[in-house]
């Protein structure tokens, strides 16, 4: 199941600040929801864990990403990623392009655009259902975004404890994503 992601979000940050943030996955992937680094393969690519439990299942995912291009003028990242589901026949792909753009009031709009690609037994939740817990995991990555940036750039980047990581737990999303699908669908129906 392929499906593209396109999100933006702003911090009250300077852009090259935000830009040296963007560029570290030490930092990033704390703010990713069920992820850590486990490694690191040359300069740009990185070995990590994924793990996502939704209800009953949990689908953890092994794999590799790669910083394919950055270019420091422009402030724009390039990732492509790969992951194989432990345990199962699934996978996942991904190609995102990151961009951190200076707005009027000198603060930063970061935005996002990927293509991932789902296969496994995570397909059985639906497109739907899952581009809704996908918007619903942004979110969270935004906020934990702008707290990080919050703090100051300059701490020593750590990488996440395999000890400390904690699937993501998606069912709280889906019901989120449900609520807001139903309350959509009884709003259609009342314009008509």
């Amino acid at each position: 199941m392929a499906f593209r992601i396109e999100e933006a979000f702003r911090v009250d940050a300077a852009p090259d600040y935000v830009w040296r943030y963007v560029i570290d996955p030490h930092r990033v992937v704390r703010c990713m929801p069920g992820a850590e680094l486990t490694g690191e393969e040359g300069e740009r690519a990185y070995l990590g864990r994924v793990k996502v439990k939704v209800g009953p299942v949990t689908t953890s995912y092994a794999g590799r990403a790669t910083l394919v291009d950055v270019n420091e003028a422009l402030h724009i990242v390039r990732l492509t990623g790969e992951g194989r589901e432990s345990g199962g026949a699934g996978s996942a792909k991904l190609t995102m392009t990151s961009r951190v753009i200076a707005l009027p009031d000198g603060a930063t709009e970061i935005r996002v655009e990927a293509d991932v690609d789902v296969a496994g037994k995570i397909v059985q939740f639906g497109r739907g259902m899952i581009e809704g817990v996908s918007r619903q995991l942004f979110r969270q990555f935004a906020e934990c975004v702008r707290a990080e940036l919050a703090t100051t750039l300059d701490a020593a980047p750590t990488t996440s404890s395999p000890a400390n990581m904690k699937p993501v737990r998606a069912l709280p999303l889906v019901f989120t994503w449900l609520w807001r699908a139903l309350a959509g669908l009884r709003k259609s129906r009342k314009t008509r």
